[in-house]
This record gives C-alpha cells, structure tokens and sequence, in this order.
C-alpha cells in the first residue's frame, strides 16, 4: 500500500502540479482545498502526512496545524507547512504551532520531494521499507507474498492490502469507516459490512490451524491488529 498525503492547497495550479508530480513518485494523493474541508477528510480518514498551506479559506493553516496535533489520531502525522512567508518569525510560529518542517515558495518539487522522504523516514520507517513484520506474519510489499512462520499464505489484492494497512500500526483500532476509506479509497462508496466479509477472509487465510489470531474485533468501535494473538480464534466474529 502506497503512503498516503493529504494536500490542504487552496491554488488550483499549485494542486495540480503538487498532485501529479507526488503520485509519480509513488505516493497515495488526496486533496482539501478549504481548512475545513482538510478537517473534515481527516476525520474520515488517516494520512501518513500532510502538505499544508499557510493561508487558506474556511480554516487557516495555523489553526488546522494547530487542531490536528489536539487530535489523538493525528497528534504525530507529519506536517508540512507551504507558505510564501519567508521571515523567520513566521516560519518559527509554524514551527511553534507543531508543523514538522517547513517550505517557502516557490519551491523545487525534488527539494519537496526529499522532505517528504525523510519525514516518513523518521515518523513511519516501515512505510519506506518493503517489509512489514508483526510477530510471526511477515509481508513483503514489493513480491506482494505473505508469510507465518514457515507457511505461506495465499492473499487476494483486497485481503493483502487489508492485512498491510493493519499490521503497519499494530494496536491501533480502526472503525470500518476508517478502513474503508483507507484500503478502499475514499471515493469508493461501499457498504460497511465489506470490512467485515473481507476481515473473515483474512482470518481464514492466515489463522489456519491452530493459529493464533492476530485481529482483535472491538465491539462498536471496529478492528485491530495484535502483535500478543489472542487464543481460540474460532470464538472471533467478523
């Protein structure tokens, strides 16, 4: 699964550029262009980090910065700050309000591009690599196989990108909402008992045996991924 950035830009040039030029490097790409509207997304959905403009309409940057890391689910998602402020105090006061870095524009996409890099590097270093491993289940991005222990486990692409969007924050819960729009897309407009047929697949897949089950189902709140695997996964409902 490709990390995913939020662009929060209100120049329709600007997103336009941003947007292309970010998937082409391989990234997953949303776009707000109001500060309400990046709020809004934000909540419907998790990012590995954000692009955000200094100035912009319905919600400042500053302010938005400022809501995001007053937000449990997105107090460490990286932040960018995109201003064509360039003084010091303006670029401290950024800084201040919780944004991670900071870029004045007009700016070089590869300078960017090298930023976003080396945020995900420090925030989220199992985004960067091609391996995940969660206690005996390892998943290997780029041949696209899944392992636990010595068996290999047979995925379909919506399984696959399920059991790696769990396993790169083990513990966290995630609503089916939050899944949906993070392995669906957040423009694709399914039913929420999806996740539920596709995490009792998933379970299937990789609890064969006696297997201990990794997934954790949270009454009324959703689904989460375990490094301690619990016992007797048969009594697991999706």
């Amino acid at each position: 699964m490709q990390p995913s950035i939020l662009i929060v830009e209100d120049e329709a040039p600007l997103v336009e550029l941003l947007k292309y030029n970010i998937e082409a490097l391989g990234y997953d790409v949303d776009v707000a262009m109001r500060g309400d509207d990046a709020e809004t997304r934000l909540q419907e959905r998790t990012f590995d980090l954000i692009l955000l403009d200094w100035m912009l309409p319905g919600l400042s940057g500053i302010e938005l910065c400022r809501r995001i890391r007053s937000r449990a689910q997105t107090s460490s998602t990286p932040i960018i700050m995109l201003t064509a402020r360039g003084e010091e105090a303006e670029r401290v006061r950024g800084l201040t309000t919780g944004a991670d870095d900071y870029v004045v524009k007009p700016f070089s996409i590869p300078e960017l591009a090298a930023r976003i890099k080396a945020l995900l590097r420090r925030s989220s270093p199992e985004l960067i690599t091609n391996a995940l491993t969660v206690g005996d289940i390892e998943l290997d991005r780029e041949t696209h196989r899944v392992r636990r222990q010595e068996r290999e486990i047979h995925l379909g692409p919506t399984e696959f990108r399920l059991l790696e969007f769990l396993m790169r924050t083990p513990g966290r819960v995630f609503s089916r909402e939050q899944l949906l729009n993070g392995v669906w897309g957040h423009d694709v407009y399914v039913d929420d008992r999806t996740v539920d047929v596709h995490i009792g697949r998933l379970r299937k897949a990789i609890n064969k045996g006696r297997a201990r089950d990794p997934i954790r189902t949270v009454r009324g709140a959703g689904y989460a991924f375990d490094d301690r695997f619990q016992e007797n996964p048969t009594r697991q409902s999706a």
